[in-house]
């Protein structure tokens, strides 16, 4: 079984996320094919096995079998592309969990960067979320142990752990002149991928947290209530793709398929094989499982035609990006908010054996129109920035950031974020930002509450949709 995340049924393929989430002794079998009637590098085999064979007999200690090879495994991906990596029995297991929206953990997708850990996007309603944690910080030590020499799978194991324990992160922001510490308790982390609200009489919010197994399943439940509790047709709807890291491949498909016409193109892929080339369309056989009823089924039809802004930011990734492509390709939904992260890669999970896997970067997806999302991400129709974020957009890591990332096959890449300048020293009273203005302060989320009044982007994205709403009117 293949897994393609960003996932089509009958692999595990995956769109995202845009970061991470044996035993044998050693005999090259030489007659042993790379790639199809290629010829094995034996002069680099010999001197693998020379390397092994050295560390084996003169390493100041004795080392394991099992601990050489993975390492060699870990290395050999990891110098591919910052998604490619190997899995051990307990990352393939959190994986499988996960893409059903429930893992143990902090609640950060994460990825490296000059030996260190960088937070992509924290996830909403976990303890790192809570934590104050944001896109772009940089994890320099946990607990009393540097990051620096530590390969991402270390990094994340040891943030893993029993519910209930404590972790001190010290964290290194964009801006600050000093690094801050800050303790986050691991929890058990179960995400609800897709929260919802009629905020007022004719005007829907749905916001997609990240593109888990049933999400499409769960944003047909949002759209039925917004249309029962407002008991009429929906004059406007907002789709919040913010700070959504990505996921399977199947429920960016199911989203699209919601609000586009039957058999439109949602996304293609390309790649070396056959298995990584797909047309994906807003079909069925797309978004459901074998002999699964189509859920879709059950939406008004005028899901297909109300007035509709999709809110992305920096923290946008991968499945999130096909989604808000094909919407804006098919001139579907008005893009607001700043520039997404640029993740356009399909990642194949492929098993080696029933416990551990490899993560393979397979393919390059591309969105109707036949853009390229990769290390340049989806360019707004309206920029609209927050301005209750700290970090300025413009610092906020992206896939273009990320050493050794993938080109764009277009030749279109976002320019790496410039070094942050040291920042001012706010005052005391807390009421000036780092460029002299007023600082706006973020209140978190009231119990229940899914978007805030104070959400600056949603208002504008709110405000359009009155707007388009009065001049359908006239």
């Amino acid at each position: 079984m293949k897994l393609n995340m960003t996932g089509h049924y009958g692999k595990v393929v995956l769109a995202g996320f845009a970061g991470l989430v044996a035993g044998f002794a050693l005999t090259l079998n030489y007659s042993v094919r790379a790639e199809k009637d290629a010829p094995l590098p034996v002069k680099e085999l010999r001197a693998f096995t020379d390397v092994f064979a050295r560390i084996k007999s003169d390493y100041v200690e004795p080392v394991d079998d099992k601990k050489l090879i993975t390492g060699a495994i870990n290395g050999m991906l990891s110098s591919l592309d910052p998604h490619s990596a190997y899995l051990d029995e307990e990352e393939f297991k959190d994986l499988q969990v996960g893409t059903q929206g429930e893992f143990g953990g902090l609640g950060i997708e994460v990825g490296m960067e000059d030996g260190f850990v960088k937070v992509v996007s924290p996830i909403e309603d976990t303890p790192a979320f809570r934590a104050g944690l944001k896109s772009g910080d940089l994890i320099i030590k946990l607990d009393d142990t540097p990051i620096k020499g530590m390969t991402l799978n270390d990094a994340v194991k040891r943030m893993r752990g029993k519910p209930g324990t404590d972790i001190s992160l010290t964290v290194l922001r964009k801006g600050d002149q000093k690094p801050f510490t800050v303790k986050i308790t691991r929890a058990v982390i179960k995400i609800r991928s897709v929260k919802f609200k009629l905020v007022e009489p004719g005007y829907g919010y749905v916001r997609v947290t990240q593109f888990q197994e049933h999400t499409g399943e769960l944003l047909v439940e949002a759209l039925q209530k917004i249309y029962k509790d407002n008991k009429e047709p929906l004059k406007g709807l907002v789709l919040d793709l913010r700070n959504d890291p990505g996921g399977l491949l199947n429920g960016a498909v199911a989203v699209s398929t919601a609000f586009l016409k039957p058999d439109s193109l949602v996304v293609y892929t390309e790649g070396r094989t056959d298995d990584a080339k797909m047309r994906l369309t807003a079909s069925r056989e797309n978004y459901l499982r074998p002999m699964q009823a189509d859920y879709l089924k059950g939406l008004p039809e005028s899901v297909k035609s109300v007035p509709m802004v999709v809110l992305v930011n920096g923290g946008s990734a991968s499945a999130s990006e096909i989604v808000a492509g094909a919407l804006q390709d098919h001139k579907r939904a008005v893009i607001m908010g700043t520039q997404t992260f640029g993740k356009g890669s399909v990642q194949t999970i492929l098993p080696l054996g029933s416990d551990t896997a490899i993560k393979l970067t397979t393919a390059r997806y591309f969105t109707p129109s036949g853009r390229s999302i990769q290390a340049k991400g989806i360019e707004p129709d309206i920029k609209v920035e927050d301005p209750n974020n700290p970090v300025d957009e413009d610092l906020s890591i992206r896939e273009a950031d990320l050493a050794k990332h993938l080109e764009n096959p277009n030749g279109e890449e976002t320019a790496p974020a410039k070094s942050a300048e040291p920042a001012k020293t706010p005052e005391k009273n807390g009421k000036e930002d780092n460029k002299g203005g007023k600082k706006h302060e973020v209140k978190p989320l009231e119990p229940g509450e899914v978007v805030s009044k104070n959400d600056y982007q949603f208002n504008q994205a709110l405000n359009l949709l009155k707007g388009i709403s009065i001049i359908q009117g006239k």
